[in-house]
């Protein structure tokens, strides 16, 4: 039998070992029975484990009785090969669960912390009407993975010149580089802008620059996060 065909039938004793030492585990419910969080933790890190040296060393045994096998390599040394096989499947079984559960996961931008806002500015053209409240502007951060109500900050209203500059925030809750600003000024067409930040949208401390829309309007932002001004 060649050498590989030995270190495979030492892999499929090493899982084989693995297996059985578990469901024996399991089964007739060794350990602790006042602690089978533990128990279960001893069965796949301790027990099962030395089921699968077991069960490495006795299928390369077995492949190496006959005399004309026995000069092919060493039990040890193939036992060992073929444990080292396992185990790097595991780490790369392990690596791809990772992988797909960060890629599936739900992509808060600040996992652990409040959200960051984007702050913004929207001028308005020359002769352009402002209502005088609050409510008769909507706000609202439009993203391909949820929708975001916004608030506008009448106290940060100012006039640019003739043009009158409308101000206010919105939450950035999800980690994603497709974002547009749905402006309604009662009275007046929608305004939609896009907003031009990575996906992880970085706090910085000024304004961007004045980006235009084809009405004449124009926005700049910035992104907040907790704890920074």
């Amino acid at each position: 039998m060649k050498n590989s065909s030995r270190i495979a039938v030492g892999v499929a004793g090493a899982v084989a070992g693995y297996v059985a030492i578990f469901v024996l585990f399991s089964l007739f419910d060794f350990g602790n029975r006042t602690d089978p969080i533990t128990s279960g933790l001893l069965g796949l890190f301790v027990y099962s484990p030395i089921g699968a040296i077991a069960g490495a060393v006795f299928a390369n045994w077995l492949v190496t009785r006959s005399g004309e096998d026995a000069g092919n390599g060493s039990v040890a040394r193939n036992s060992l090969r073929s444990l080292g096989i396992v185990v790097l499947l595991c780490v790369a079984g392990i690596g791809i669960y990772i992988a797909y559960a960060y890629a599936t996961a739900t992509p808060w931008l600040n996992r652990n912390g409040g959200n960051p806002l984007l702050v913004f500015e929207v001028r308005l053209p020359a002769g352009v009407a402002v209502p005088a409240s609050a409510q008769g502007i909507t706000i609202e951060l439009q993203t391909d993975l949820n929708t975001m109500p916004g608030e506008v900050t009448p106290v940060a209203f100012y006039r640019d010149g003739d043009q009158p500059v409308i101000a206010g925030e919105v939450e950035l809750a999800f980690r994603t580089s497709h974002r547009q600003l749905a402006v309604n000024i009662e009275g007046q067409p929608s305004r939609v802008y896009p907003i031009d930040l990575t996906a992880r949208a970085p706090h910085t401390p000024e304004f961007g620059t004045w980006r235009r829309l084809a009405d004449g309007s124009e926005i700049r932002y910035r992104a907040k996060w907790p704890g920074k001004t």
